[in-house]
């Protein structure tokens, strides 16, 4: 299963995506490639692999990429490679991705993608946390916020909407959808073999 989840920046979907992440051991975090420059704390290979335009547009035309899109005058995308990988290994995948990259995926492969949507309780929260990270200019957040009009749009294109009034609220909402959809009898190749057995006690 691929979990896709968009959300206005401040919405809370990296917090809530990485503690999903952390709590069960079968999901793993797509790490997404970006041309925008590191944050203060930013790690390469932890929060985005960085690359220059020339790196990130080189990725582009050797088909790398899951999805990509440019978003405030950035590439940001999903290197195919280790999603495959993991996919592979049987795990799950969750994306923390806008709604262009989250359409391109559900596009390609409908029956493995699952969308939820995370939206703030109100709308001045968002300007709210964008600020009290502290992490970028006015200017920048105003593009940011600009942006997430632009984001909140698309909401009615996700299986799944959860307004993060509450963060443990939340959270367990989005567990709760984690967890049906991965006892979903297509997501289970074991099962058939499973109810075999059992018939032919």
């Amino acid at each position: 299963m691929m979990l896709l989840i968009s959300s206005p920046a401040g919405a809370g979907k990296t917090s809530l995506s990485r503690r999903l992440v952390a709590d069960h051991s079968e999901l793993r975090l797509s790490i997404s490639a970006t041309t925008r420059a590191p944050r203060p704390g930013e790690e390469e290979g932890r929060e985005y692999y960085f690359k220059t335009r020339d790196e990130f547009e080189a990725m582009i035309a050797r088909g790398e990429f899951l999805e990509y899109a440019t978003v405030n005058g950035n590439y940001y995308g999903t290197p195919k490679q280790p999603v495959l990988e993991a996919l592979e290994a049987g795990h799950d995948v969750l994306f923390d991705i806008d709604w262009q990259g989250a359409a391109q995926i559900a596009e390609k492969q409908p029956d493995d993608s699952v969308r939820v949507f995370i939206l703030p309780p109100v709308w001045s929260d968002l300007e709210r946390r964008l600020r009290a990270r502290a992490q970028d200019s006015d200017e920048v957040i105003e593009a940011r916020l600009r942006l997430g009009r632009e984001e909140i749009a698309h909401w009615t294109a996700y299986d799944y909407v959860i307004v993060n009034k509450n963060f443990d609220r939340a959270y367990a909402d989005l567990g709760h959808i984690y967890r049906a959809e991965r006892i979903k009898p297509g997501r289970n190749p074991w099962l058939p073999g499973f109810v075999d057995g059992l018939l032919g006690e």
